[in-house]
């Protein structure tokens, strides 16, 4: 059978369905690399931050470990995630409410699989929300947001969409700090949107995958406000550097137990358990405690410093950009630059980006894969492209209450800072 013919038997909801673009723009960068070519990877937004060092003390001690775990997770972890949520959030969390799994992105593919609803997404959002709901075929509504809101969904907005058909099932995803703006909602917005959905039921997802990473360490999930309605996504890929452990976490209200029991029914039948060894060490990182509330200062430290930098030099150069609050996200608007662009044959983000990479070696990615209009000038950029482990080691020798100044950033984070300048050297070219 030839590959055309293969290719006729694929899922119609997986045909035409490109490789995640944040994978793509990191494998793009790597090849880029290996032939040679000066690349400043801004595209992938992985943690530049080692893993702390007592949670690979415990993934050594822990190495043996070769059983098949529960389904829904470790025990002794699954109690660590919800005393977690219980010592930060002050949420009513025991172990059985809490599902682990081989990365969050899993779980919220799980999720939809086994919950019949719409999949609200706010836009821009992070770039595999809306291609598993397709693998899924659920169907993808996209609410708009406005770069004067710092692209976060509005209460007036989730009120418009869910009036126009109040018993619809949904879920709505909210990520914050945002990827891929980096901003985040102050409380009184959160108890607004708790406020929308509780009076049209809606199951909100709240992914806050980077809530450890929010600059002022003051992360409030909505699950303070509407926790009988709130599913919590986490894990250790951002806050503890380990991506490649693929270690996710949900935490359910009681309400929702239904549907936590219908997602491991799933899980038994897909990946079976989460990698032991991962697990046992996982503990340690839930538990929290002095040494990784250290880490988690002086990594939020240099974000900041880092992102205060950035947004100045952006700004400087004429590019809308909305504020972060956390993370290492940017959403620059490139729109005030749009005729000197045209110029230059530049009409759209996607040919931003290409141009970009093609002149200065800078890697970001244009705001359509986040669910933008094409035509829009928008990218994001992720300020990673440093050596988290000597940033954090120099660090830890200024004192926590003093900022991290411009010269600090200058002798650790040089390859971002060279990546920016390029960029606004390019504009001015």
């Amino acid at each position: 059978m030839s590959n055309g013919q293969h290719e006729v038997h694929l899922n119609l909801n997986v045909r035409g369905l490109p490789v995640s673009a944040t994978l793509g723009i990191n494998e793009e960068s790597n090849r880029l690399l290996a032939e040679g070519q000066q690349i400043y990877k801004l595209g992938l937004g992985q943690s530049p931050f080692p893993v702390p060092r007592p949670i690979v003390r415990e993934l050594q001690n822990n190495a043996h470990q070769k059983d098949y775990l529960p389904v829904r997770g470790l025990s002794a972890l699954c109690e660590a995630v919800a005393g977690y949520y219980r010592r930060t959030q002050n949420l009513a969390l025991v172990g059985e409410n809490i599902l682990i799994g081989p990365g969050s992105k899993e779980l919220m593919f799980i999720l939809q699989l086994v919950y019949y609803g719409d999949l609200v997404i706010p836009t821009p959002s992070w770039v595999s929300y809306a291609p598993q709901a397709h693998i899924v075929g659920r169907h993808v509504r996209w609410l708009e947001t406005d770069e004067k809101n710092n692209w976060l969904l509005t209460p007036a907005e989730l009120e418009r969409l869910c009036r126009a058909d109040p018993t619809k099932p949904r879920i709505v995803i909210l990520n914050y700090p945002n990827n891929p703006t980096g901003c985040s909602y102050p409380d009184e917005q959160l108890q607004a949107l708790a406020e929308v959905a509780r009076k049209y039921h809606i199951i909100m997802l709240s992914d806050e995958i980077y809530g450890e990473l929010n600059f002022s360490g003051g992360h409030r999930s909505i699950a303070r406000y509407y926790p009988e309605g709130t599913i919590i996504a986490s894990g250790l890929s951002k806050w503890a550097g380990a991506g490649g452990w693929r270690l996710g976490t949900f935490a359910f209200p009681s309400e929702l137990k239904w549907l936590l029991d219908a997602m491991a029914v799933v899980a038994s039948e897909t990946f079976t358990a989460t990698s032991a060894p991962i697990q046992y060490a996982a503990v340690r990182a839930f538990q929290g405690g002095a040494d990784l509330e250290r880490y988690l200062q002086h990594s939020r430290r240099i974000l900041k410093a880092l992102s205060d930098w950035i947004w100045q030099c952006l700004t400087a150069a004429g590019i809308t950009v909305a504020r972060p609050d956390g993370a290492f996200y940017m959403f620059p608007d490139f729109e005030p630059l749009r005729s000197r662009l045209a110029v230059r044959g530049i009409n759209d983000g996607e040919e931003l980006c290409h141009q970009l990479l093609q002149e200065t070696g800078v890697a970001i990615l244009p705001g359509s894969c986040f669910g933008r209009p094409k035509q829009e000038l928008t990218a994001r950029l992720a300020f990673v492209d440093f050596d988290g482990a000597k940033a954090l080691a120099a660090a830890e020798q200024i004192a926590v209450d003093q900022p991290l100044g411009e010269e600090f950033i200058r002798q650790h984070c040089e390859k971002v800072l060279a990546a920016i300048t390029r960029i606004c050297d390019w504009l001015d070219a």
